[in-house]
């Protein structure tokens, strides 16, 4: 514990490493796990009291419980339902699509170097491409139909997963490799023993990454080529100013993504326990 005798010629960033290293483990994942959550829920009181009081105009800001009761409504319709799963259909299939061989990739690249200096240059030429631009090269050849949609995520989930799971194998130290090799461990057991759980929690870094980047997508393309879809569901509500419906999609888009966000951090703190331990 540091006293105060103990602060002399230590600047303002050193002591509160000191004072966060002080704090109990268990306390700093209470403080991590509700303080995010005490600052929505004082900027949702904030909102509603600002709507109430008129410092808000309630059409272009609706208030917070309107926003709810419009949520329950569309629940209740089912419209909500139907866009809602629209939209997760073409993450999960964009997903499985372009992060499934994105990861095989990254791993045969990380693992085999001449694939990865064969491949490294078509990597950085089409990496740094806006993928979302891809988008009309892809209705031309897909249609505009579903397939292009999931084609058009899968691409831009593809790149995530393919660089984090190669750096993910080039950060293993060479010395795992020479103890396999030592040992006689055929490539299977090196790829299961070494490969995997090594560059596992980078892969969990892409995964994070693509599944953010197949939501926005799908939101993204939902709003200018999609019948159904939550995208869609803004569509329709900016056209015809029904601005809680508006509220009411993007609410339900933001707890798909923190959702997503929090299945990847308790699936990390499963897989990888001892790199959770090390970012507490």
């Amino acid at each position: 514990m540091a006293h105060l005798g103990d602060v002399g010629g230590r600047g303002p960033q050193e002591l509160m490493d000191t004072f966060v290293r002080d704090i109990p483990s268990q306390a700093r994942w209470r403080l991590r796990s509700w303080l995010p959550m005490a600052i929505v829920v004082c900027t949702l009181l904030v909102w509603e009291w600002s709507v109430r009081s008129g410092w808000l105009s309630p059409l272009f800001f609706p208030a917070p419980s309107v926003v709810v009761l419009t949520i329950g409504r569309l629940v209740g319709s089912g419209e909500l339902v139907v866009h809602a799963r629209a939209t997760l259909v073409r993450v999960v299939l964009g997903l499985v699509l372009g992060g499934v061989p994105g990861l095989l990739l990254g791993l045969a690249m990380g693992w085999w170097r001449p694939l990865r200096e064969a491949l490294d240059p078509l990597v950085a030429a089409a990496h740094p491409l806006p993928k979302i631009a891809v988008l009309p090269l892809i209705m031309i050849i897909f249609g505009i139909g579903e397939s292009s949609k999931v084609v058009a995520v899968a691409v831009g989930t593809f790149f995530p997963m393919l660089i984090n799971s190669m750096a993910g194998v080039r950060q293993i130290s060479p010395i795992h490799f020479e103890v396999a090799k030592n040992y006689g461990a055929s490539p299977f057991k090196v790829l299961t023993r070494v490969i995997v759980p090594g560059s596992l929690p980078l892969v969990l870094v892409g995964a994070r990454l693509a599944l953010n980047i197949a939501l926005l997508f799908t939101i993204a393309i939902e709003l200018v080529s999609a019948r159904e879809g939550l995208g869609e569901m803004i569509w329709l509500a900016w056209q015809t100013l029904r601005t809680e419906e508006l509220y009411a999609s993007l609410a339900v888009i933001g707890a798909l993504g923190v959702g997503f966000n929090l299945i990847l951090q308790f699936s990390a703190r499963r897989l990888v326990p001892w790199h959770a331990e090390r970012e507490d």
